[in-house]
């Protein structure tokens, strides 16, 4: 598996690996480094993204990408909920770097509201939730329009 490291100044994102610090649904760092890379094939849909998100007038904020095993498993040990985490035993797609998770941000680099938070393991992440705001439901439109065209 060839792994391509994603920087902010080739793809034009900004980068904040969540799980390399406590900010997540853990409360403790599970990476040792904030890095962040993708499959190759994954990596050149994601330049394409940036552009697209730029042209929106947003950008993306990459939170996750590549996993690794040992990482996925303490995930899954903390929370053994296969909704939310994958269990590590059948793999993911993080496993594989061909899964991101990210969101947009604004000029001003503030989060879009996307509706709920981070690995925030409530029905309100789910893509269909009809728990969000009318704005939050607009900006997952975008998001998602613009992963599906690049």
């Amino acid at each position: 598996m060839a792994l391509v490291e994603i920087t902010p100044q080739e793809y034009d994102v900004e980068i904040d690996i969540v799980y390399a610090t406590d900010r997540n649904f853990t409360g403790a760092p599970i990476y040792t480094r904030p890095a962040c890379y993708l499959h190759a094939d994954a990596a050149k849909c994601l330049k394409k993204a940036s552009a697209m998100a730029r042209r929106q007038g947003v950008k993306l904020r990459i939170l996750d990408a590549f996993r690794p095993q040992e990482a996925q498993r303490a995930l899954w040990n903390h929370s053994p909920n296969p909704d939310f985490v994958a269990n590590p035993d059948f793999g993911s797609p993080h496993g594989r770097g061909v899964a991101i998770d990210l969101t947009l941000i604004d000029q001003n680099g503030k989060e879009l509201d996307m509706g709920a938070g981070f690995d925030e393991m409530h029905i309100r992440s789910y893509h269909g939730s009809d728990l969000i705001s009318k704005q939050a439901e607009a900006n997952r439109f975008l998001l998602l329009g613009i992963m599906v065209s690049s």
